[in-house]
């Protein structure tokens, strides 16, 4: 399973092309395999291998399931009996961005994305560039990504970063950790096992302009993903960053 989105959603919120999957029971006991078709907030449609399209609601569906389907956008599968689409690029590293990706590349893929979206214009980005501009179309945990890039000295992609808006330190231990939790899992569902894995740290290990990682993947692509807690301005906000980097793991608080 490959896309990011968190794809989220979230890499690719997060596939987000139709393709086959497991499906499991709420209580994991027994399993079908189907094609995401569509969602809404009470139920997930699902295309079987057979071609029959039916739906399940979130009550039957496990909590991995649940996930995965708030990740994607609403009707990605599209209508049923529509051919699915190619399956994405496997060195995607967030929905279809690559590293390496020109600017003007990097702008297409968002306009055509199903994972992400903005209110601006084409005019007003022009003007101001697209950091803070995009978010998840899905929220994760009860709240929105938004999407900023780093780019080399030949303008082309290095780093990608999905960050919650501040919130304040009440829902540090609540709306912020669910975001934290889904975000660890659909990372795991897109890129595998962590090679580093840690706790949700504690609000009062959180300091000022400081980015405190959790997680740690290797990409396939060659770089490295990493999710964690930040605090700026006072604000706290659950952040991933993708890099070229190939950061090594290191002692967790």
């Amino acid at each position: 399973m490959r896309s990011l989105l968190l794809t989220l959603l979230l890499s690719s919120a997060v596939p987000l092309f139709a393709e086959s999957r497991t499906w499991k029971s709420a209580d994991g006991a027994s399993s079908f395999s189907g094609e995401y078709v569509s969602h809404d907030d009470k139920q997930v449609t699902i295309r079987r291998e057979d071609g029959k399209v039916f739906t399940v609601a979130y009550t039957k569906l496990h909590p991995d399931d649940k996930t995965w389907v708030a990740a994607q956008p609403e009707n990605a599968g599209g209508k049923a009996g529509a051919e699915t689409e190619a399956a994405p690029d496997p060195k995607a590293i967030f929905d279809t961005l690559c590293f390496g990706d020109s600017i003007d590349t990097v702008k297409k893929k968002l306009k055509e994305s199903k994972a992400v979206e903005t209110t601006l214009d084409d005019t007003y980005l022009g003007r101001t560039g697209i950091n803070g501009v995009y978010h998840t179309r899905q929220k994760i945990g009860g709240l929105h990504c938004e999407l900023f890039f780093d780019w080399t000295a030949m303008d082309t992609l290095n780093e990608v970063m999905l960050q919650t808006q501040g919130q304040t330190a009440d829902v540090y231990p609540t709306q912020l950790k669910d975001t934290w939790t889904q975000l660890v899992e659909l990372m795991g569902a897109l890129h595998g096992k962590p090679v580093q894995a840690g706790s949700y740290p504690g609000v009062k290990q959180v300091k000022d302009d400081m980015f405190l990682p959790t997680h740690l993947w290797k990409l396939q692509s060659g770089g490295s993903a990493l999710l964690g807690v930040s605090m700026q301005q006072g604000a706290y906000l659950v952040v991933v960053r993708f890099t070229t980097e190939k950061v090594q793991p290191t002692a967790l608080p």
